[in-house]
């Protein structure tokens, strides 16, 4: 979007004597109140020159700059908030929080709910993956993980808090005053901003190279290619805490900066030499100059570090690669502990795919440098590291190493099975491999680019493997897919929008059987009332069924859905109710009590799961049903039947001790503060007001289905099975209440079943059934027995009959009714025996015969193949369909000739068959 410069003439820059200049290398436009000044100060378009720069900044660590930033603002009158989760629980359209805004995405920044303070500061971790191709080579520029300092104003039209101008002063102040800066070193450089639906100009702050801030005014929401204006203005800035921490050290790199002590200890634990301090200071310095996503710049900055220590290019260029990998694994090895420190359960979907990829991509880079240390062993180090900064992270310790343990052992085993299927793709594919074979080899097999090229080469085939492959992948996967069903025609939609919101009586009592309301909106088999006790589906939970009834008629309702606030119920007869006319509907009470029996229950199962198997358990999908219910949760690995039992356990204890079951509508910055994004276990409702469901003291969401007032009334719940639906997420199934009993009392049937069929009492079943498992195993193994006696006389019998030919012998043999792997034992072992022949044997099953045909190697020599004989058999002796190739071949379909003369017209019509 063309920018105005109005949108960035500020009184503040006209009062201190700034001066706009534009830069001749990137052709930005910029604020400086140095005359001389010609670029604007920002990496490519100059080398860091802030290690030179004279200013007396106090030392800080990422610690002390995040404390430094929050104290500064909150002497301000910016009240400081608890950053928010690197997983963006509280999002349906987005996996991770990519800054600070993302907090207050979407609710706060359209108008719907107000912010937690206003203005408020708050330091929050964030993780972008969209550069992660980037991370080590630009010695700090570019992370993972990190966090971004932001103060926030949220300007409403009546109320003014403060926008531009003062946003740039707390800039300058925040810059000279705390970090020491010149004001003649400060450089504000013009720019745009876009993201999570938003827009605005924005200011970059640079100091000697390095971009310490973004002040971002959100002014307008995107919709396609337009801008609208909102009426809400939004101040949004980003510190970079660890960007504020390198410049006050002046430190080599953000790297040294950043993890300090533990930047030798990666090297020493990989195995790499670190180069010295005064070389570091020229990596650092130099790397400012490179644009990653260009390789030229790349090599030219190889070549500039090569001139400047007076080494020779290749030399420089192999430090450098390896100097640049350990760089990244430090990154990614603090990003994976934020990542499943907050809960994430690596997998092929979702958030779980973006950390298996962050996983990956530091495996792959210890890999490249040779390095045997477990991924394990470095993670440990930064948990060590970070976790009085992070407290989830210590927290949390024995989760993160065992899934990090995990997924190295997995993603071995996905290398010993993907590469016998890269061949396989190359030799079919070789250099029309393209950029989404590639994606859909790491996507569908977990096998990085850099394997996939060195099998090409190995082959001799070279393959082009983009530099930001895992960017791509990332930016992919980035976003959720959020997917909105048309239940009813658009016309109907729009008109039914309209409408008034309709009363939930199910909300005001879940156990109203019965009630009265009016028509509102009527269509062939639609209804709208002014009010309905008919849960509307939703959350997982299916819709009450059951009557509607007027002065004149009747129908059934068969489904019930919400469009907005409007509940639409379907019904079964294609009729019209006239507007205005008083009904009386009549629920389904006993689908209705099964089902708030069975969401109550999932509610209770989670809360039991979150304590057996840990804090990182996440609802992943859920539905209620009257015939039974399920829970997807997410977890690393299959359930132990003692956490199954132990699941099963706790939440019936829940049930068994009575425990109250609290509905209340609640504000939503209330119920956060007060419970945690743990609410949004289930999805995230939208609105200011949001409706909680709290089973007393052990589980609380955010939650719109219907609910027993009292845990004891589920009677009991049963899990009836478990199973690993996908990688990362297990799947619960139970029942409860009378469905409970029902399922025990058709085991208790099953069992006496068996109990008549081995006669035996149900007391005694388990005694009668291992003794008949006992004398099963002594059968089975006499039967093994006699069928290698069996199988030892066919071979010697058939043998015995073979026929000479001019190619060598011909063995034919026919059976009825055997397994084929029994034919296929005796046929191989004749062959086996007897290179020099042909074997042929048929097999009768029912009215069908399959043919099997062997070829020695001997007889191949002579160029007798299979498939020739097989051709033969075809159209002759069966008639089928077959194939097969040199030195095997079958077919099956329908004998042409008795079944009893099958091997004499055999022989008769193979030993006369030359090539």
């Amino acid at each position: 979007m063309k920018v105005s410069e109005k949108e960035f003439k500020l009184k503040f820059f006209e009062e201190q004597g700034f001066i706009r200049k534009q830069c001749p290398k990137c052709g930005s436009w910029f604020w400086t109140l140095d005359r001389k000044q010609i670029y604007c100060n920002d990496a490519p378009c100059i080398e860091y020159t802030f290690y030179n720069l004279d200013y007396k900044a106090p030392y800080l660590t990422v610690h002390g700059s995040r404390e430094t930033f929050i104290r500064f603002f909150q002497k301000h009158g910016h009240t400081p908030i608890e950053p928010k989760p690197v997983v963006a629980r509280w999002r349906e359209d987005l996996y991770l929080t990519i800054a600070s805004i993302v907090d207050f995405q979407p609710f706060v920044t359209d108008g719907t709910v107000p912010p937690p303070a206003n203005p408020l500061v708050v330091s929050q971790p964030c993780i972008r993956l969209e550069d992660i191709d980037n991370v080590g080579k630009t010695a700090g520029r570019h992370l993972t993980s990190f966090e971004m300092g932001g103060h926030h104003a949220f300007n409403y039209p009546d109320k003014y808090i403060y926008w531009k101008d003062e946003t740039v002063r707390y800039a300058f102040k925040f810059f000279t005053k705390e970090l020491g800066v010149n004001p003649e070193d400060l450089t504000f450089k013009e720019s745009w901003w876009e993201g999570g639906g938003n827009a605005g100009p924005c200011f970059e702050v640079t100091v000697g190279g390095l971009e310490l801030a973004t002040l971002v005014f959100m002014q307008y929401k995107v919709r396609g290619n337009e801008y609208i204006p909102m009426p809400m203005k939004i101040v949004d800035t980003g510190y970079g805490i660890e960007r504020i921490a390198w410049f006050a050290q002046k430190a080599p790199t953000g790297f040294h900066a950043v993890y300090r002590d533990l930047v030798k200890k990666f090297f020493d634990s990989i195995g790499i030499e670190e180069p010295s301090k005064d070389e570091m200071y020229v990596i650092g310095r130099l790397a400012s100059l490179m644009k990653p996503e260009i390789p030229e710049t790349i090599e030219k900055y190889y070549k500039k570090v090569s001139e400047a220590l007076g080494l020779e290019y290749s030399k420089v260029k192999g430090i450098l690669v390896k100097v640049e990998k350990v760089f990244a694994i430090l990154d990614h090895t603090r990003t994976l502990c934020l990542m499943l420190a907050d809960g994430i359960v690596p997998s092929n979907t979702g958030e779980g795919y973006l950390a298996r990829l962050v996983v990956r991509r530091a495996l792959r880079a210890l890999a490249k440098l040779g390095a045997s240390v477990p991924l394990s062993e470095l993670v440990n180090y930064q948990i060590e590291f970070w976790k009085n900064d992070f407290p989830r992270v210590g927290k949390r310790a024995d989760y993160i190493l065992e899934v990090i343990d995990i997924e190295e052992e997995k993603f071995k085993r996905t290398l010993e099975k993907g590469l016998s299927y890269v061949r396989r793709l190359i030799r079919r594919k070789g250099r029309k491999l393209a950029l989404e074979d590639l994606i859909e080899l790491y996507d569908s097999h977990g096998i990085p680019p850099g394997i996939v090229d060195e099998v090409a080469k190995e082959k001799g085939i070279s393959i082009t493997v983009p530099e930001n492959f895992f960017s791509i992948v990332a930016k992919r996967h980035a976003q959720a897919e959020v997917g909105e069903e048309k239940p009813l025609p658009e016309d109907i939609v729009v008109e039914i929008s309209k409408l008034k919101p309709t009363e939930l009586l199910f909300h005001k009592d879940p156990y109203m059987r019965e009630f009265v309301g009016s028509v509102v909106f009527s269509k062939p088999g639609l209804l709208v009332l002014d009010r309905t006790a008919f849960y509307a589906e939703g959350g997982g939970q299916l819709s009450d069924v059951g009557k509607i009834v007027w002065e004149n008629g009747a129908a059934n309702v068969v489904h019930v859905i919400k469009v907005g606030d409007v509940v639409v119920h379907k019904l079964k007869e294609n009729v019209t109710v006239p507007i205005g006319t008083v009904v009386k509907g009549l629920i389904d009470w006993n689908r209705r009590s099964i089902l708030m029996k069975h969401h109550t229950s999932t509610h209770i199962i989670l809360g039991a799961a979150r304590r057996v198997l840990g804090e990182h358990v996440w609802q992943a999908g859920a539905e209620k049903r009257p015939d039974k219910a399920r829970l997807d949760i997410t977890h690393h690995k299959p359930l132990t039947k003692e956490e199954i039992r132990k699941i099963e356990e706790l939440a019936n204890n829940i049930v068994f001790e009575g425990r109250n079951v609290i509905t209340k509508f609640m504000d939503r910055n209330e119920a956060e503060s007060k419970y945690g994004l743990r609410l949004y276990q289930g999805g995230v409702p939208p609105g200011r007001t949001i409706r909680i469901v709290e089973v007393e003291d052990w589980d609380v969401e955010a939650c719109f289905g219907t609910h027993v007032s009292n845990t004891r009334e589920i009677g009991l719940i049963k899990i009836i099975n478990v199973d690993r639906i996908q990688d990362g997420v297990i799947r619960l199934e139970y029942v409860s209440g009378e469905k409970a009993l029902e399922y025990m009392w058709n085991l208790e049937d099953t069992l006496g079943d068996i109990a008549n069929k081995i006669n035996a009492s149900i007391r005694d079943v388990k005694l009668k059934v291992e003794k008949l498992i006992k004398e099963y195993n002594e059968l089975k193994r006499e039967l093994s027995e006699f069928k290698r006696e069996w199988v030892r006389n066919e071979i010697a019998k058939l043998a015995s009959k073979k026929t000479k030919t001019t190619w060598g012998f011909l063995v034919v043999g026919r059976y009825k009714n055997r397994k084929d792997e029994d034919v296929l034992e005796i046929a191989s072992r004749i062959q086996g025996k007897h290179p020099d022949s042909v074997v042929i044997v048929y097999n009768m099953v029912d009215d069908k015969v399959k043919v099997l045909i062997l070829v020695g190697k001997q007889v191949q020599d002579k160029g007798i193949s299979a498939v020739n004989v097989l051709s033969k058999v075809l159209g002759k002796i069966v008639k089928g369909k077959g194939g097969g190739r040199k030195d095997y071949a079958a077919a099956s379909g329908k004998p042409l000739v008795n079944f009893n003369e099958i091997v004499s017209a055999t022989q008769s019509i193979i030993s006369s068959f030359t090539p």
